[in-house]
């Protein structure tokens, strides 16, 4: 089953709201594959930069992306404590097998949701956390990150430059001589 498919099932079968925390899940599941692929693209793909004759020193290999390495293994790293961590805290046994692949544990991770949300301060452990990894493949693969225009006025500079980035969970306004960033105080 895909974390599409449970989670049209989920919304079906529940009142509890998961929608959030497996929305970015179902993110991160489907951006990991793509930082794999970013990782070791195809050599049919792979385009010369400007002014390069297009080979290697190596034997034609383009260079490996350091920035895409780090961050495949910090989400690894972190999908992995993250699953340690939730089956910790609800009292269930280690998963087997241990050793699973990303996407195996986050479907894992997908199916506690429900015990999960039973506790909140863990329920927002984890959309925070699944945010968080979604936003940085998505960085490392080039997503550009999407911005929500918000009515209303900047309380710093006064423009109508509020803009909301939901994979940071942040309102800020986008005006380059101003940058505030708004608390929740401010009404963001």
């Amino acid at each position: 089953m895909t974390l599409r498919t449970e989670h049209a099932e989920h919304e079906a079968r529940h009142d509890n709201d998961t929608g959030e925390a497996l929305g970015w899940l179902r993110a991160l599941a489907e951006r990991f594959p793509l930082l794999l692929a970013e990782l070791n693209p195809s050599p049919a793909s792979g385009t010369p930069r400007p002014g390069t004759s297009g080979g290697h020193r190596d034997g034609g290999r383009p260079p490996l992306k350091l920035y895409v390495s780090d961050t495949l293994r910090d989400v690894t790293d972190g999908v992995v404590e993250l699953e340690e961590a939730v089956r910790e805290r609800l009292a269930l046994r280690p998963a087997r097998p241990s050793p699973a692949p990303v996407p195996v544990r986050l479907r894992r991770l997908a199916e506690l949701l429900d015990q999960v949300a039973a506790v909140p301060d863990l329920y927002a452990h984890v959309t925070s956390e699944a945010r968080r990894m979604a936003g940085r493949c998505a960085r490392a693969i080039g997503d550009p990150e999407q911005l929500v225009r918000i009515p209303g006025r900047c309380p710093a500079c006064d423009s109508v430059s509020l803009r909301a980035l939901p994979e940071r969970a942040v309102v800020m306004c986008v005006n380059p001589a101003c940058r505030h960033v708004l608390e929740e105080e401010d009404g963001g």
